[in-house]
C-alpha cells in the first residue's frame, strides 16, 4: 500500500505511524488522517504487531490542522466540499470525531511520541491514543476543540484556564497534569519508548486487550463518549458565530498567535524569556 503524508513500518512487535509532512510541521490534511486511517487498520490487523506508535517527522509532533496548504486546498476542491451542508457536516464529523473515537478503541495499546509543536489536533491525536511520551522539548496547545477530550485529560478548572487564557504546555506540566505519561530527553526519546513498547509487547496481549477495553469502559461510564459527542455541537456552534478565526492570511487560528506571542514574552504580564521558549511558528492551525 502506499502512502504519501505518512509513512508506515514495522519492527517486530511494533508498528510505526510517522506523520510525514514536515514541510508544514506535520498539519493533518484530509489525505493524511486517510493515510493514517489505513496504517491503523493495517496495524491491527497484522497478528505480528502488539503495540503502535505515532510521532511526527522532522522534529514536531503536528502543528494542528491544515488550513490550507495548496494540497489540501486542491483536495477539498477535487472532493467540491461546500462550507454548509449535509456533507460539509458529514465530512467535518469524519475527520474531527469519528475517526478519532475508532482509533481510541483500536484493540491494540497505542502511544504517541511527541517532539516540538503539539497544536491544536496534534492535542487531538495525542488524546486519542492510549499513552503520551515525550521530549523535554515538547510544546502542547490544548483549546476547545472538536474533539473535546480537554476537561477529561487535565481536569475542569485547568481546562477553563487553558482555554480563557491561550497558551502552552510544556512537556513537564503536561506530565503534571496527567496528560502525559513520561517525560525523556529528546535523544532518549525514541530509545525509551521503543523499551517500553517491548515490555508491553511481551505480556499476555488479550490481558492487554481486555485491559484497555475495561479502562475505555470505566471512561465511557462516566460520560466520556457522549461528552465528545455533545463537544463537537458545541465547537460547531463556536464555529459559526466567528469564535474560530484566523489571523491574517487565513493560515493560523487566532488562539495559536495568541500562544506564539506568549512564547515570545509579548503578552500582558510576562517579558521576553517568560514563555515556556523561543519558536518559529507553525504551519498548521
Amino acid at each position: 500500500m502506499e502512502f504519501r503524508d505518512i509513512d508506515y513500518r514495522t519492527d517486530g512487535p511494533i508498528a510505526w505511524i510517522t506523520f510525514n509532512r514536515p514541510q508544514y510541521r506535520n498539519a493533518q490534511s484530509w489525505r493524511l488522517l486517510d493515510e493514517y486511517d489505513r496504517a491503523m487498520d493495517l496495524a491491527v490487523a497484522d497478528p505480528a504487531v502488539r503495540v503502535i506508535i505515532t510521532r511526527g517527522a522532522g522534529g514536531n509532533f503536528s502543528s494542528g490542522h491544515d488550513l490550507g496548504t495548496p494540497e489540501q486546498a486542491a483536495d477539498r476542491e477535487a472532493r467540491g466540499i461546500g462550507e454548509a451542508g449535509i456533507e460539509f457536516y458529514e465530512n467535518f464529523r469524519h475527520y474531527n470525531l469519528d475517526l478519532l473515537v475508532k482509533w481510541r478503541n483500536a484493540p491494540k495499546p497505542t502511544i504517541a511520541m511527541v517532539e516540538g509543536f503539539c497544536i491544536f489536533a496534534g492535542w487531538m491525536m495525542a488524546a486519542c491514543v492510549d499513552l503520551v511520551f515525550a521530549a523535554r522539548n515538547a510544546l502542547f496547545l490544548p483549546a476547545m476543540l472538536e474533539y473535546f477530550s480537554l476537561p477529561y485529560d487535565v481536569g475542569v478548572r485547568k481546562a477553563k484556564e487553558l482555554m480563557f487564557e491561550s497558551r502552552f504546555l510544556t512537556a513537564e506540566e503536561a506530565q503534571q497534569l496527567g496528560f502525559v505519561n513520561r517525560v525523556f530527553e529528546p535523544e532518549d526519546l525514541e530509545r525509551e519508548t521503543v523499551g517500553y513498547a517491548l515490555r508491553v509487547a511481551e505480556n499476555n496481549p488479550v490481558v492487554v486487550r481486555l485491559s484497555k477495553a475495561a479502562a475505555n469502559r470505566a471512561q465511557d461510564l462516566m460520560g466520556y463518549s457522549a461528552f465528545l459527542d455533545a463537544g463537537l455541537s458545541d465547537y460547531l456552534v463556536m464555529m459559526a458565530n466567528r469564535g474560530e478565526a484566523r489571523t491574517k492570511g487565513g493560515r493560523r487560528l487566532g488562539g495559536v498567535e495568541l500562544a506564539l506571542r506568549g512564547l515570545r514574552g509579548d503578552r500582558p504580564g510576562l517579558t521576553p524569556g517568560q514563555g515556556p521558549g523561543e519558536a518559529a511558528p507553525p504551519a498548521g492551525s
